[in-house]
């Protein structure tokens, strides 16, 4: 028998070579907390995990609400309601004057009142034993002009 060996047209392998035997090279590792800021690990769709730079996504904005009835009620009621009260502060303010003198009216009609009560009971009082005293007649005349004009007269004695 004849011994044939197969020749191999490959040149014998050299450990080492880049070419034929590359020697693997480890990726530096490198932990989450080290990445600067806008640089993430992604996966690339052919399965491969590198660093790229991302732009940071804005959070979402907050939906927009409606305004309630109720706020939009009070919002115009609250013009209405601050000139009603402005206007009522204002015309106190033009009738003070009046108002006191109203004050003072009802003050000398409430004296005028008493004084004519009291005054029978006060005669009766003081005549009481002396007898029949002549009778006195006195007449006044009182005039005025307006509401709240002042008041003049005369007394006449008889």
């Amino acid at each position: 028998m004849h011994d044939h060996t197969l020749q191999s047209t490959t040149p014998p392998a050299r450990y080492g070579d880049p070419i034929y035997h590359p020697t693997p090279i480890q990726p530096p590792v490198v932990l989450p907390t080290e990445l600067p800021p806008g640089v993430e690990m992604v996966t690339l769709p052919g399965g491969y995990r590198t660093l790229a730079y991302t732009h940071p996504q804005p959070p979402p904005a907050p939906a927009a609400q409606p305004v309630p009835a109720w706020a939009k009620t009070t919002a115009l009621l609250a013009p209405t309601v601050g000139c009603g009260i402005a206007a009522a502060g204002f015309g106190i303010s033009y009738a003070a004057p009046g108002l006191i003198a109203m004050t003072e009216a009802l003050w000398a009609a409430i004296a005028l009142i008493a004084a004519g009560t009291l005054a029978p009971i006060l005669h009766r009082a003081t005549r009481g034993g002396r007898g029949a005293a002549p009778v006195q007649h006195v007449t006044q005349h009182i005039t005025a002009s307006g509401m709240f004009g002042r008041a003049n007269g005369t007394i006449n004695h008889r």
